[in-house]
């Protein structure tokens, strides 16, 4: 399996904080999109600023497309497509003069490409940028990252401010962009339900560690909820719980093979989960 993204051990430690990248780890096949969750504070925009070397870190490797990246490999930036949660474009252009900013900045700028985006995207051309929405700002800042040739992008809460007709359409550009599978996402968002309608893979990270990373097939159709009473929680091995939850009269059980574990277990309910439901239970529950 090749891969567009490989991080090996990636360590960040702070002066004058507490929190620190542990050793994260994780890679993104190509073709595919990674979904990238974690409670605020987990550590994902830390990740992604080491990723692309905009914080130095500590320990670790990263990899793209089988290279490192040093600070002079210009061509190999150019195949990375960013957009964070906070957009950094001058205020005072407007669209059609920021395509030729970024004429200027990328070597394989795509004006057509960008024109075709900002129309998809309803974005005015002549409008300037500090006059337009939160949600308008953020399509521009996929419009440009769609627009020089990118092969891996990535997204920092990229469908935040969006409201659910135009996410839906932003998910469909990104299922568009993978389709040619030399080209991979990592996105992170708050908004699990986006992931679970395009991610191929979701890398869970709680307090700058990953908890794990499956297939969100996986997750959703062989993961299970069980929802158990206090005896029949007593009788569980605790080689068949991941992560378990007290609930008031109830017990929730994470377990990772929903069929086995029913067989295992008659007369406990199992349930499918939702990556939300998971999350809380990896981060909010016991092991």
């Amino acid at each position: 399996m090749t891969y567009s993204l490989e991080i090996k051990n990636l360590t960040k430690t702070y002066a004058d904080s507490a929190f620190r990248l542990d050793n994260v780890s994780f890679a993104i096949p190509r073709g595919t999109i990674m979904g990238f969750v974690g409670e605020n504070g987990a550590g994902k925009t830390t990740t992604m600023n080491a990723i692309l070397n905009t914080v130095k870190r500590d320990g670790g490797s990263v990899t793209f497309f089988g290279r490192e990246m040093e600070d002079q490999d210009t061509d190999l930036r150019e195949q990375l497509g960013v957009v964070f949660d906070a957009v950094n474009f001058s205020g005072v252009l407007t669209p059609s003069k920021l395509s030729r900013v970024m004429a200027g900045v990328y070597r394989r700028w795509d004006p057509d490409m960008y024109l075709s985006s900002l129309t998809r995207f309803g974005i005015p051309l002549n409008v300037k940028i500090k006059q337009l929405s939160r949600g308008m700002t953020m399509k521009l800042a996929l419009a440009v990252a769609l627009s020089h040739g990118a092969k891996l992008l990535i997204l920092d809460e990229a469908t935040a401010g969006l409201d659910p007709i135009v996410r839906d359409e932003i998910l469909d550009v990104f299922l568009e962009f993978v389709e040619d599978d030399s080209r991979s996402i990592l996105m992170s968002s708050h908004i699990t339900s986006d992931l679970e309608k395009i991610a191929d893979y979701i890398t869970f990270i709680h307090r700058g560690k990953v908890i794990l990373t499956e297939s969100k097939d996986k997750l959703i159709y062989e993961y299970g909820i069980a929802r158990c009473k206090a005896g029949q929680f007593q009788d569980i091995d605790p080689a068949d719980r991941l992560a378990y939850r007290k609930r008031d009269y109830q017990i929730d059980v994470l377990v990772e093979d929903r069929k086995a574990f029913e067989r295992k277990y008659a007369g406990i309910i199992v349930d499918r989960g939702t990556i939300d439901e998971i999350m809380l239970l990896l981060i909010k529950g016991d092991q």
